[in-house]
């Protein structure tokens, strides 16, 4: 069990570093095609992973449509918005607003799967969309309105995870979480190409790519390949709810390495919005 836990550990810290990653990537090649050439390396390798330890399911054709709307929410809109948004914004705002998430998956659920919202929930989800404002009112009230319309951006990738994941609910229930994110990965990497900057992804192939490959490396083999597989290993074998506080630990790395590495500052707003963000998380999963 310590094993587990010490991938589930190495797997979080990765997927915080990626923010830092993509923020510094941008900077050389625009983020619809540094999301489009993560998902180009790393859906072969989930299918590879698929072929050998799984045997692959036909989907159905009363489920094709929604198995593309998780390719388009889970991966293409997901990864459009948010390294749009890490972009515009700092990868430590990112991180945290990424996690409104869990507040979007609880609202759907009450929508769609007619689960029912406590009181506990309900103050959670209250709790943490006030942390939202308190950190994008920094950029309400200042010259960067990019800073702001990113963090909005991560904010909508957020709703496309939470859609994302109602989706994965309902489909659940004939195939396995494994499976449908491969597809996902399949079918999102091609729903990427009508917004692809292709006179930029020639010019990488020919001149900048040596300058992007570790982010290509770390997005598409450490996060996707090695973090998708570590997680579902550890849903294998522990319950979800004690996998899910592992996931604590990627706003937390993230805004460590974005201190470090990028020497973003923690304003005060920040702080005490982040800290609501993921108080009313925290809250709301436990409601």
């Amino acid at each position: 069990m310590i094993g587990i836990y010490l991938l589930l550990v190495i797997a979080s810290v990765l997927l915080g570093g990626s923010f830092v990653v993509v923020k510094d990537a941008t900077l050389v090649v625009s983020p619809i095609n540094l999301a489009f050439i993560r998902f180009l390396f790393a859906s072969p390798i989930m299918l590879t992973l698929l072929l050998v330890y799984k045997k692959p399911k036909r989907v159905a054709i009363r489920d094709l449509g929604w198995v593309a709307l998780l390719g388009l929410t889970g991966v293409t809109l997901l990864y459009l918005l948010q390294y749009t948004g890490i972009y515009l914004t700092n990868a430590s705002n990112a991180s945290v607003l990424i996690n409104t998430n869990v507040l979007f998956i609880a609202i759907l659920s009450t929508i769609f799967l007619k689960e029912k919202i406590s009181v506990k929930r309900a103050l959670g989800i209250a709790t943490a969309f006030f942390g939202v404002f308190i950190v994008t009112a920094g950029y309400s009230f200042s010259i960067n309105g990019g800073g702001l319309f990113g963090s909005l951006l991560v904010v909508l990738s957020a709703f496309c995870w939470a859609v994302y994941s109602i989706v994965g609910k309902h489909l659940m229930r004939r195939y396995d979480d494994f499976t449908l994110n491969t597809y996902a990965f399949v079918l999102g990497t091609l729903f990427f190409l009508p917004f692809l900057d292709l006179n930029q992804m020639e010019n990488l192939l020919l001149v900048d790519f040596s300058k992007v490959w570790f982010s290509i490396f770390y997005l598409s083999i450490l996060c996707s390949a090695f973090g998708y597989t570590v997680w579902y290993y550890g849903l294998s074998k522990m319950d979800a709810s004690k996998t899910a506080v592992f996931l604590n630990l990627i706003p937390l790395s993230a805004i460590l390495f974005s201190v470090f590495f990028l020497h973003e500052v923690l304003t005060i707003q920040f702080i005490i919005g982040a800290l609501l963000i993921l108080s009313g998380v925290y809250i709301t999963q436990k409601g």
